[in-house]
């Protein structure tokens, strides 16, 4: 009778053990989280549990939110407050990689740089505030490099930790393989920091969002955030919520964003995740 390896290969496992790890992936899990709060949300006012004058009812936050759209008042300060974001989050990516590597590969630059960024990330940037504004004014680059702050420090920590983690067997395969410098880090150092870049850009991604948050409502004239303080100001409970609605929103979306990307560049790896 012939010898079925498959058959062998199944009959030798146990029956019904299932796989340890987290299990499958679950098609835009993360959405479940979400979706539930905006179910309690609803529920909770409709039912009359949720006071509309603590928490104002979902329903009536969309019907802001398109009325204040409709009337071109959300649409320039959505743009503004994105272009911040999205400079802030540039610069602060830059500064951090450019700091990680040279404090990561370099002794001596870790001796220059790394005391300075520890200083830093114990110094919060709403302490830093009143003098940014006295040194570059309430316009636009106060608030970019308000939020480029924020970002650099958690660029800076998990990049560098990641250099420092890569395994030191393969800079002296490196060696053997008499890699130049330029080859090296191309090959080597990248590739193994970019797990740790890739956290801390999620981190990244939220300190820049927690900082526009700050900047906009400091002697700001527009933005999500200079919306939802001039509603504080008269009392529209409605169009506070849509603002903070629009940063989770926003929040979620580039963190998904920035998690199909790891995805995509990390796909070598075997991790729990797969």
């Amino acid at each position: 009778m012939p010898h079925d390896d498959s058959a062998g290969g199944r009959a030798s496992r146990p029956r019904g053990k299932r796989r340890l790890g987290p299990g499958k992936a679950i098609p835009f899990g993360y959405l479940i989280g979400p979706l539930l709060l905006l179910g309690v949300w609803f529920w909770g006012s409709a039912a009359g549990w949720i006071d509309p004058r603590v928490l104002t009812a979902p329903w009536t936050v969309a019907t802001t939110a398109w009325d204040l759209w409709e009337s071109g008042r959300l649409g320039p300060d959505l743009l503004v407050s994105a272009r911040r974001f999205a400079l802030g989050l540039a610069f602060g990516v830059a500064a951090g990689l450019v700091l990680a590597v040279v404090s990561g590969l370099s002794r001596w630059g870790e001796a220059i740089v790394d005391g300075p960024v520890q200083l830093k990330r114990s110094i919060p940037n709403l302490a830093l505030l009143p003098l940014l504004l006295l040194w570059f004014g309430i316009d636009e680059r106060m608030k970019i490099i308000t939020i480029a702050l924020g970002v650099l420090i958690p660029i800076y920590l998990h990049t560098h930790n990641g250099l420092r983690s890569i395994d030191g067997r393969y800079a002296e395969l490196a060696e053997t393989l008499r890699l130049g410098p330029a080859a090296f880090i191309g090959r080597v150092v990248l590739p193994g920091a970019l797990p740790g870049f890739f956290l801390g850009l999620r981190f990244a991604v939220t300190a820049s969002w927690l900082s526009l948050v700050v900047v906009e409502q400091v002697n700001a004239t527009s933005g999500i955030g200079y919306m939802m303080l001039l509603a504080g100001t008269y009392g529209q409970t409605d169009v506070i919520i849509v603002g903070l609605v629009l940063y989770g929103l926003l929040g979620l979306g580039s963190d998904a964003i920035v998690r199909i990307a790891q995805r995509r560049v990390l796909s070598w790896r075997r991790t729990l995740e797969d």
